[in-house]
């Protein structure tokens, strides 16, 4: 089975509106084992306490606007280019929606990987 059956993608830059305001959620995904809505929040720097924050209240849109009855409250989930473990906790210790922060490893396709190199090589 694909992750897509499992993971139905349902926007990037998910748009919610609420008290005349817009918010956009950067990706929005269903899992369908859990029942539940999957919202990311993707970072390129390093993890800061604040975004606990924008996460808590986009699931508190979500939960209020979007989910349905049937459904298991929604999941955050926030991706940064690095995180201290300490900061998270701290930032998570009271906040009862379920909330996971993780790192990512930036990958380079092969041949890109191979240019960069071989640019630095030539400059070196």
């Amino acid at each position: 089975m694909s992750w897509e059956r499992v993971l139905p993608l349902l926007g990037n830059q998910y748009r919610i509106e609420f008290n005349q305001k817009e918010y956009f959620i950067d990706l929005l995904l269903y899992n369908r084992t859990l029942r539940s809505l999957i919202a990311f929040e993707l970072k390129i720097g390093s993890f800061k306490p604040e975004t606990i924050g924008k996460m808590n209240f986009y699931l508190g849109l979500l939960d209020r606007f979007e989910k349905q009855e049937d459904e298991n409250p929604s999941i955050g989930i926030i991706l940064c280019a690095d995180k201290d473990q300490m900061d998270v906790e701290i930032s998570l210790q009271d906040i009862n929606k379920p909330i996971a922060v993780s790192d990512y490893q930036l990958l380079l396709p092969t041949k890109e990987l191979q240019a960069l190199i071989l640019e630095e090589l030539k400059n070196a």
